[in-house]
């Protein structure tokens, strides 16, 4: 019998909504299921200023630069730097679980579901499209971490 995820149990992100000042709005509402797995989730904070314009969050001494006039802003690069960010916010409080947050697709249809490592290779014996494979996000322009072929 052939693995199936629990598409029920994703959490929906988008990259887009993440990287336009969203991911401490995402964390929140990825707190109940966080909260499964850690004891008391870690606080984020976002400093936005609209002026510069940049967007960076921060978490456990961690500063995540989504977007500045630093950093080049072409191809939707600051999609990328948002999903890496959340996901290794995310995922840096499970040290210590069997679980990690994985990320399902990528782009506006970029969801993420805890999933133990076993999981995940089963998912990926299973599916036969390497772009559906539950990954976990990187700062590798242009495919950040996610499967293709």
């Amino acid at each position: 019998m052939k693995f199936k995820l629990d598409y029920d149990k994703m959490l929906f992100l988008d990259a887009e909504d993440l990287a336009e000042a969203g991911i401490k709005e995402a964390y929140q509402s990825t707190m109940r299921a966080l909260g499964q797995y850690v004891s008391e989730p870690t606080e984020v904070q976002e400093v936005i200023d609209n002026k510069a314009p940049s967007y960076v969050v921060k978490c456990a001494g961690l500063e995540y630069v989504i977007y500045s006039p630093a950093l080049p802003e072409v191809e939707g690069r600051s999609w990328g730097r948002a999903a890496h960010a959340f996901f290794k916010i995310v995922n840096d409080q499970l040290t210590k679980s069997e679980y990690r947050l994985y990320a399902i697709n990528g782009g506006n249809d970029l969801g993420g579901m805890f999933l133990t490592q076993s999981e995940r290779e089963a998912a990926r014996k299973s599916l036969p499209r390497k772009e559906d494979w539950p990954y976990l996000p990187t700062l590798e322009h242009p495919w950040y971490g996610q499967y293709h072929g």
